[in-house]
């Protein structure tokens, strides 16, 4: 017990040190982790110590946390909606976008912020090596409490507190820093054969590849960057396991077997186009509700809870979804704007524990001819499809369980390869447009 105290203290001080030009006004990074989140840890034979991982997906605005098990494997925990990203699906480039990150990071203690101008915070570690050597910039990435963003994943003050008391007692158990992988989107079959002439697919689908290599050890990848991708699993740029290269690689080939069928079949090719980023459905009546009102009194109270909200017209007008051609441009018909004009149907709520394949559905899609069909038929169905990896003449048609490799100790996902950044509190923030 006294060995815990010291590690929580001891992290509570190099905590503090994040900010040192603020003072601690009140105890809030250190609210528990709420006692039902702690029974349902329990159900699941995790402690509140064990190791985490998170997932973001920008499109469903959902972010994930999993947790450790008994058996060495990570499993779904929760899914939180988040309040408000903002920008465009797609990764972030440069300081001032707006856009909120895409790739994988590594969150270390000293990147919390106890002192976060929003509530509480951490910084996601943008830019992290693959960025910078894409030429990438920006700086105070977060996920914090709130419902404003300018490049950040807000979510409400009281979800904040949850997830950094989580990430604290993780850290006090001994790990060394937790891997938060960030998508635009669930990686579905149904996501990438609409998005397949977007002109980031090449960079989704190497997203995917690590997104498939936790799907398969149900452990966070280790992660490097070799030859300007990113790379999973390996060392020294070369693979780590066979196995676990053998069964990402099956897993890989079923996905696109499927997007080509889902693109024969007349899946539509279409770009998300946002105002500014969106909001979990869960909170769009309330921003509706502060893009309409005169004045404080008539905001509801669940309205006034979310704090500051960035543009909550963009919220309330959702995405467009328009239908764009081989070269990615929209498509000029009466049929194309009309299309264009339809918003995407709402995910549902999130569920408070879901299974390990938790949100991999797909998108309805919508039958229509292919954009171009006097293509030949193998141009019309792969097209600019896959960045790397083509399609072979010998895709299996039906999925197949792969054998689970055995999943690496504890301890040894940690820090994923990734280097330590120099911490930022997020109080420069001074405008949200």
């Amino acid at each position: 017990m006294l060995k815990r105290l010291m590690l929580v203290a001891g992290i509570t001080i190099a905590l503090g040190a994040c900010s040192a030009d603020r003072t601690v006004s009140s105890n809030r990074h250190l609210q528990p982790i709420p006692s039902e989140t702690v029974a349902l840890m329990q159900r699941n034979g995790m402690a509140p110590d064990d190791p985490i991982m998170m997932r973001i997906f920008k499109k469903e605005a959902e972010l994930e946390i999993w947790k450790e098990g008994p058996d060495g494997r990570y499993a779904h925990l929760k899914t939180y909606p988040i309040c408000r990203w903002s920008g465009q699906l797609g990764p972030k480039q440069r300081e001032g976008d707006r856009q909120a990150p895409e790739g994988f990071y590594t969150v270390t203690p000293d990147l919390m912020n106890p002192n976060s101008a929003y509530y509480l915070s951490f910084n996601l570690g943008y830019p992290n090596r693959f960025d910078r050597e894409h030429g990438r910039t920006g700086k105070h990435l977060m996920v914090h409490g709130s419902c404003t963003s300018a490049g950040c994943f807000a979510m409400t003050d009281e979800t904040v507190a949850e997830i950094y008391a989580i990430a604290r007692e993780a850290f006090a158990g001994g790990q060394r820093g937790f891997q938060v992988q960030s998508f635009p989107f669930r990686m579905t079959p149904e996501n990438l054969a609409q998005k397949r002439y977007d002109e980031n697919i090449a960079f989704w689908h190497n997203l995917k590849e690590g997104h498939d290599h936790f799907k398969v050890t149900q452990s966070p990848p280790q992660v490097e960057v070799c030859n300007g991708r990113y790379s999973f699993n390996t060392q020294g740029c070369a693979p780590t396991d066979e196995r676990v290269t053998q069964a990402v690689a099956e897993r890989r080939n079923r996905d696109e077997a499927r997007i080509a069928q889902l693109i024969e079949r007349g899946t539509p090719a279409v770009r998300l186009v946002y105002q500014d980023g969106a909001s979990h459905p869960s909170f769009q009546d309330q921003a509706v509700a502060f893009a309409s009102a005169t004045d404080a009194s008539q905001l509801s109270r669940r309205a006034q809870r979310l704090g500051q909200v960035s543009r909550p017209d963009a919220i309330a007008a959702g995405p467009r979804t328009i239908p764009v051609g081989s070269d990615g441009q929209p498509l000029e018909s009466s049929t194309a704007t009309a299309f264009a004009h339809r918003q995407t149907p709402a995910p549902s709520a999130p569920s408070a524990a879901r299974s390990a394949e938790a949100g991999d559905g797909g998108v309805t899609s919508v039958t229509r001819e292919d954009a171009a069909p006097t293509r030949p038929l193998h141009q019309r169905l792969f097209g600019n499809l896959f960045s790397r990896d083509r399609l072979s003449g010998e895709e299996q048609t039906q999925p197949e369980a792969a054998e689970t490799p055995t999943p690496p100790q504890r301890g040894a996902h940690m820090l994923n390869g990734a280097q330590p950044l120099t911490p930022h509190g997020d109080a420069r923030y001074t405008s949200f447009r």
